[in-house]
């Protein structure tokens, strides 16, 4: 081998070497890929239910912790004020919830009978999760099987507790086991929704819902999924875990977490319910999605071999921070925020910070800054499994405002003596200040640690965009404004918000509104769409809208239209190069050497999700093309291009409109114009709630059944031959068993109604009580309509009666 060869192979190896040297990096650079924060859904104590709501609560005074609500008499009935006593809690305060017994089931396509028994934990994480992915821009389609993994953190399931009589055992039915297991509150939003991505319930006690969003990271790192959401739930409902909490001593009898303050004596307990919504961030950033914090690494350890199962392991606690920090590429001395587990006990606190001590402590004193740490338990309350998330929706706030607001009042007293502040570099701010400016990043930790020995921490960091290019001045063009709702009611609720939200906008943010609720909410039956060129325009086309439209026009779906045109003329050739310069997203190319304007606008057309067929000739009405459809037993016709082809883009929105309204299931995502982004402060849907809820009966008291207290008498039995009166009897029936309160419609199918096969077993079950059925399940499907159905049950009853069959009972 010649020296000439020994250089080139020398060449090729050191490009080879250069290659794998990429890969690994890339290889390294996706295990620690950072994660965008884009939308957040909440219940919290205090009436907390939106992200503005949390972040204007903690910059105020106050705390959100209350008496014992009405509806839980169970919790009253065990208090006693003296500790100590069997059988008895000492506590008659937390951080309640304002509201957990009212529900939209229909919105979810949920039958009352079914909603009354679920726990409200998971009623609660529906609603939450469908506004976090309202708030991120992801309309949820059932039918787009879309790649959001969800991830749990649930520690208790408390409501079924009201269910359980061992003397009489007959109010438990099917949705006993699926309406309190712990694995169905992850499983139903992903059932209801139509997601395909992973699905996990996690309980490692007070630290599930961290544990949660550490396996969401890894899921999104490895591409498991492309969204995901993280989940906390924790509700107070179990007088059993109050009494076993008090008999251990781990409350506070004021009822109040007193984090790092002399006073601590114990937690208080909360409850609520936090939802986020990850992705990468460099999709995130890609699809224009409001990112509001990026977490940067996470960490999950256990104590091991600790003093006791319950007691916390400081080694433990800084062996979690320190694998956190590394996964995030974070130093000590860049953070700037600690959000301490801070439970207020005389042994957990002083563990926390002397934890804290030993990984950052060095750093913080050398750099001369202190760091700032709270809890927000001593406003919320211990929030259990959903401490974490309580603690993530708060740090990734305060984070994204640049502020941090005060972790304890003037009034709250000393602190800890048992934590030697005076040499620490750790301060815990009693008034609200801004983020250290002398910090060159906004970096956040967050620890939980759960009683079972599992501790997390994550490490968040304030996102900053790049500055977006200055977008050249244009006259303001005009949008098209979509709202739609599941019923009459909640449209108009809608509308009134945006209409209010529209009002505060300024013409800068107009496109981006417009963008986001016809490109991030999800199409319902109940529809208007405008169109106008500036806020003030388009809120009163909204409440003109919503005044005129007929409050029972549901929208029928459908996805098919004709395109008509005139020629392939220089008039339809203008119209198109219109469009295109309006609407750059949309703009098509030639598909082949015979395609023309016509092919190219029925491409551009069909991009918007719904299938055009193209016909060439007359019908056009004067113009060069126009769109029809079938709606309501009759044809309406909208024109694209007409005589003036520069108003082909009013056209276009003003067709879009149409078919919106009348039901097209429309992908508008491509009529944003350069630089729309998703907003992530609009309104959300206005669910329609009603009390769907099984009191808790007295200590010692019958519990209550899902057909109620009392057996049934149920309607008047008819002679199996009477085919009509059968028909009737078998409608009312179903109406029991649905727990309907408005009458059924006979067109609609059994599925349509909300019914499964839970339900469907029962009815019949019912209708064997007092009939022979010959017929079989498969011969009975569930997406026939009822007056159907009932039909040929009422046929088959007759008919084997005849045969021999006698009515039971007779």
């Amino acid at each position: 081998m010649d020296s000439a060869q020994i250089r080139t192979l020398m060449a090729e190896q050191l490009k080879l070497s250069r290659q794998l040297q990429t890969r690994i990096r890339q290889l390294e650079d996706e295990k620690h890929a950072p994660l965008a924060v884009v939308g957040m859904g909440l219940r919290l104590p205090g009436g907390l239910d939106s992200p503005d709501a949390y972040w204007d609560f903690l910059r105020a005074d106050g705390n959100a912790y209350s008496a014992i609500p009405e509806d839980r008499p169970g919790l009253s009935a065990v208090y006693d004020p003296v500790p100590g006593r069997p059988g008895r809690s000492y506590v008659d305060r937390a951080g309640f919830l304002s509201d957990i017994a009212h529900f939209d089931a229909g919105f979810f396509g949920i039958t009352q009978r079914e909603a009354k028994l679920l726990d409200p934990q998971q009623r609660m994480l529906l609603e939450t999760s469908w506004e976090a992915l309202e708030r991120a821009g992801i309309a949820v389609r059932r039918s787009d099987r879309l790649d959001i993994g969800v991830y749990l953190g649930m520690m208790a399931s408390e409501y079924g507790e009201r269910l359980e009589d061992r003397s009489d055992m007959t109010g438990i039915d099917p949705y006993y086991t699926t309406g309190g297991g712990l694995c169905f509150g992850a499983g139903r939003i992903s059932y209801v929704m139509g997601f395909k991505g992973p699905v996990l319930s996690v309980d490692t006690a007070c630290s599930s819902s961290l544990s949660a969003l550490h396996l969401a990271v890894r899921s999104l790192r490895s591409r498991e999924c492309r969204y995901a959401l993280v989940c906390g739930s924790n509700l107070l409902l179990s007088a059993s875990l109050m009494v076993s909490l008090c008999q251990t001593r781990a409350l506070s009898p004021e009822g109040r977490s007193k984090s790092f303050l002399a006073t601590a004596d114990g937690y208080g307990r909360g409850e609520g319910v936090g939802v986020l919504v990850l992705m990468r961030l460099e999709d995130a950033e890609r699809e224009g999605r409001p990112i509001v914090a990026v977490v940067r690494g996470t960490a999950v350890n256990h104590d091991g071999a600790a003093s006791s199962l319950t007691a916390p392991n400081g080694p433990a606690q800084q062996e979690v921070i320190r694998a956190a920090l590394a996964d995030a590429g974070v130093e000590p001395a860049e953070l700037g925020w600690i959000e301490a587990h801070g439970t207020g006990t005389v042994l957990g606190d002083p563990i926390e910070v002397g934890a804290l001590d030993a990984v950052v402590g060095e750093a913080v004193r050398q750099r001369g800054t202190p760091l700032a740490i709270g809890s927000v338990k001593s406003r919320l309350g211990h929030l259990e499994a959903a401490s974490g998330i309580a603690a993530v929706l708060k740090t990734a706030l305060m984070l994204h405002h640049g502020e941090i607001p005060a972790a304890l009042s003037e009034d709250d007293g000393e602190l800890n003596p048992h934590i030697p502040w005076d040499r620490l570099g750790f301060a815990v701010p009693r008034e609200n200040r801004p983020w250290p400016e002398d910090l060159p990043r906004r970096v956040a930790g967050v620890n939980s640690f759960g009683m079972s020995g599992t501790n997390a921490h994550v490490v968040l960091e304030a996102y900053r965009p790049q500055p977006p290019e200055a977008a050249p001045a244009s006259e303001a063009r005009q949008e098209l404004l979509t709202l739609s709702a599941k019923d009459p009611a909640a449209l108009a609720d809608l509308a009134d918000a945006v209409c209010g939200y529209l009002k505060r906008t300024d013409e800068v943010r107009l496109a981006s509104v417009c963008h986001t609720l016809r490109a991030g909410r999800a199409p319902l039956a109940h529809r208007i769409a405008v169109t106008g060129t500036t806020a003030t325009e388009l809120a009163e086309a909204v409440a003109a809208a919503v005044d005129s439209r007929d409050p029972e026009a549901a929208a029928q779906p459908f996805r098919a239209a004709v395109l008509r045109v005139a020629a392939d003329g220089p008039e339809l050739a203008a119209g198109l190069a219109a469009l295109a310069g309006a609407f750059p997203r949309l703009a098509v190319g030639p598909s082949g050497a015979a395609d023309g304007p016509a092919d190219a606008l029925a491409r551009l057309v069909g991009r918007f999700g719904i299938r055009i067929r193209l016909e060439r000739g007359s019908g056009t009405g004067g113009g060069a093309a126009r769109l029809e459809w079938q709606v309501g037993g009759g044809t309406r016709s909208m024109p694209v291009v007409g005589a003036q082809p520069g108003t082909a883009p009013a056209l276009l929105l003003d067709a879009l409109a149409a078919l919106f309204t009348d039901g097209a299931d429309l992908r508008l995502d491509a009529l944003g114009g350069p630089g729309v982004r998703f907003l992530g402060d609009l309104p959300t849907y206005p669910f329609q709630r009603r009390r769907l809820w099984i009191e808790e009966p007295p200590v010692g008291a019958a519990r209550e059944g899902a057909d109620g207290a009392q057996r049934r008498t149920g309607p008047t039995v008819p002679h199996p031959e009477e085919r009509e009166a059968v028909r009737a009897y078998l409608m009312t029936e179903l109406t029991e068993v649905l727990h309907a309160t408005e009458e059924l419609d006979p067109t609609r199918s059994f599925l349509e109604t909300g019914g499964d096969s839970f339900l469907s077993t029962l009815f019949i079950t019912r209708v064997e009580e007092h009939y022979a059925v010959g017929l079989t399940a498969e011969e009975l499907p569930l997406d026939m309509p009822l007056a159907e159905l009932f039909g040929k049950l009422a046929d088959d009853i007759a008919n084997t009666a005849r045969a021999g069959g006698r009515e039971r009972g007779a």
